[in-house]
């Protein structure tokens, strides 16, 4: 199960995600970042990556995918969070190596 709740401030963007971002769920924050994309225009973009416990090869290629574009930063408060973060953030070289 994933739950996802976008905070929206003038400034900003937060992609909040729970539970576990695998198979079918990675597909639903794929359609959620996307759809906000549309409507980011010059706000910063943030995952919150503290709820989450476990994310597949697809879920962290999509991650890189979102930083790759966006720049967004990750918030990640447990050693596995940030691994999730520091993987995201590596050059574009290292996504294919994810799928």
């Amino acid at each position: 199960m994933l739950k996802i709740t976008v905070h929206e401030k003038p400034e900003s963007l937060t992609v909040q995600l729970e539970g576990k971002v695998i198979g079918p769920w990675v597909n639903e924050f794929d359609q959620v970042w996307r759809t906000l994309a549309d409507s980011q225009g010059s706000r910063k973009l943030y995952i919150d990556l503290r709820g989450v416990g476990q994310m597949d090869m697809d879920g962290r290629a999509l991650l890189a995918e979102i930083h790759k574009k966006t720049r967004a930063d990750f918030l990640a408060d447990t050693p596995i969070t940030k691994y999730f973060a520091d993987e995201a953030r590596r050059d574009g070289k290292n996504k294919k190596e994810l799928r």
